[in-house]
C-alpha cells in the first residue's frame, strides 16, 4: 500500500484533483457531499483560498486508488481541535478489510495535532471512528439561517 499527500507544497494538478473530488463523491454516495462542496474543501487545504492549509491524503494499491482522507487545519488550538477530517472514504469493493482503519491511522499520524470530524449517527462509519479512539464529546447544533 502506498500512501500520496498532498498539500500547498506537493499540489496535484487539476485532473487529480478532478479524480480524487470524484472518488470521494462516488464513495461516500448519500454520507458525502457533492463534487463543487468537496472541491471546495480541497481549496481550503491546499491553500488556494485564505486557510491553515490542510492535506489530502490517497491510499493506492496495485489497482488504484483505494480510499482518501481530506484534512482542513482550523487554525484554533487553544479551544477546538487543530483539525477537522472533513471526508475519508474507501471504494465500496475494499471495504471490510482494514483499508478505512489503515487510511484513518495513516491520516491521524500524518496530522499535527488533535482531530475532530462530524459523521452522521446512522452513517457505518461511526464504529470505524470509535474504534480508532474517537469519541462523541458534544452533540452538533446547526442554526441555518434563512437568506
Amino acid at each position: 500500500m502506498e500512501y500520496l499527500v498532498y498539500d500547498e507544497r506537493n499540489r496535484p494538478d487539476e485532473e487529480k484533483i478532478g479524480s480524487l473530488v470524484g472518488f470521494l463523491e462516488t464513495a461516500l454516495g448519500k454520507f458525502g457531499d457533492p463534487a463543487a462542496q468537496i472541491r471546495k474543501c480541497v481549496g481550503f487545504a491546499l491553500k488556494e483560498y485564505e486557510s491553515f492549509g490542510g492535506f489530502l491524503m490517497e491510499m493506492r494499491d496495485e489497482s488504484g486508488t483505494v480510499g482518501v482522507s481530506l484534512i482542513n487545519r482550523t487554525g484554533m488550538s487553544e479551544y477546538i481541535p487543530e483539525n477537522i477530517l472533513v471526508y475519508i472514504a474507501v471504494r465500496p469493493e475494499s471495504r471490510g478489510k482494514g483499508f478505512g482503519s489503515a487510511l484513518l491511522k495513516e491520516t491521524v499520524k500524518r496530522a499535527e495535532g488533535n482531530l475532530a470530524l462530524h459523521v452522521e449517527p446512522d452513517n457505518p462509519a461511526r464504529r470505524l471512528y470509535e474504534r480508532n479512539g474517537f469519541s462523541s464529546k458534544y452533540l452538533e447544533m446547526r442554526l441555518y439561517k434563512e437568506a
